[in-house]
């Protein structure tokens, strides 16, 4: 993604919209119903599948629909800070706050998450003999001084800075992924994931909606758990760029708003430049972005115009200890 001078650009990652962990059992059972397709990928093959959230960033009602209907789909509200026991054929590691709203909120435990979190499921994968996945991201490339940016490139990040928690945790996440490749032969996967948006992301998320869909990304990501010539890293995004302005305005123009433009001076230590060579991805996955910009942000404002904004809480006095719902709801906080 480019920025101008008047534009203002924010953090890149996953979207809070997927459980924060999910491990996954190869045990095939019958659907007492057909998914639909929006549903993840493992819930509709009829894999066991255990969910592990903190609900830090999300709420339990975001997966009420799947517990209801799919008995292969269990949550457990667990804190991957701390260790998980089980029997699993593959994991996915998707734990951490992704916006700045959420992860500057709590930078102390943003940190934790990506180190202790990593630990204790690499931990778990070297156990059971589980392929794991992780979700990193392209801030580990920080405010980039090349484009597009390459797996290769090392990165431009400051690492006292107020972004640093997220961006640092996560490059160090990567290192002990990979160390726990090199000297203990887990089979990892690591994908650098740039701006994700589209149904089912957190209405307070915080960060402009940029330039990579979810549909697009859960597919990316299923292939590369099937691929046996790659563990990474490998980008993940759209390689189409605009300003935000650009945007702003496509946003505009497609809700018919009389909303006007205000242009405030970018946060410290944003990126000015996001734009993934996918070459990696279309080479071992035969994987490209096909969602245009429109056609995501249409399906987006759907999304939003359906949304029910009081079951959603905000990112203020939420912590992530395992008291914390109870908590909420002491208050008469929505969940």
């Amino acid at each position: 993604m480019t920025q101008t001078d008047d534009d203002q650009a924010h953090d890149e990652s996953p979207s809070p919209m997927s459980p924060v962990t999910i491990i996954s059992r190869e045990e095939p059972t019958e659907p007492q119903r057909r998914p639909t397709l929006s549903l993840p990928r493992q819930i509709q093959e009829c894999h066991e599948v255990i969910c592990l959230d903190n609900l830090f960033t999300s709420q339990r009602s975001n997966v009420l629909e799947l517990q209801t209907r799919f008995p292969n789909y269990e949550f457990i509200r667990h804190d991957v800070t701390e260790p998980y026991a089980c029997e699993v054929d593959q994991i996915y590691n998707l734990a951490c706050p992704a916006s700045p709203v959420h992860y500057q909120y709590n930078p102390i435990k943003t940190t934790k998450i990506s180190f202790m979190g990593a630990i204790n499921v690499l931990g778990l994968a070297k156990r059971v003999k589980a392929r794991v996945f992780h979700a990193s991201t392209s801030e580990v490339y920080g405010d980039p001084e090349v484009s597009p940016q390459v797996e290769s490139y090392l990165g431009n990040v400051d690492c006292t800075g107020v972004r640093a928690c997220y961006d640092e945790g996560k490059r160090v996440a990567e290192t002990l992924f990979f160390e726990y490749h090199r000297t203990l032969n887990v089979d990892i996967r690591v994908a650098r994931i740039f701006n994700t948006y589209g149904p089912g992301m957190h209405p307070y998320d915080g960060r402009v909606v940029s330039n990579f869909i979810m549909q697009a990304l859960q597919e990316a990501i299923m292939r590369f758990m099937s691929c046996n010539t790659c563990v990474g890293p490998m980008n993940l995004g759209n390689p189409h760029e605009m300003t935000i302005r650009e945007l702003a305005e496509m946003i505009i123009c497609l809700t018919n708003s009389r909303s006007r433009l205000v242009f405030r001076d970018l946060p410290n230590n944003d990126p000015k430049l996001r734009k993934p060579d996918v070459t990696l991805a279309k080479t071992h996955l035969g994987w490209s972005p096909l969602v245009c910009i429109e056609e995501g942000l249409l399906r987006t404002i759907a999304y939003f115009r359906d949304l029910d904004l009081s079951k959603y809480k905000r990112p203020t006095n939420n912590t992530a200890h395992r008291k914390s719902e109870i908590a909420n709801q002491s208050k008469g906080a929505p969940r």
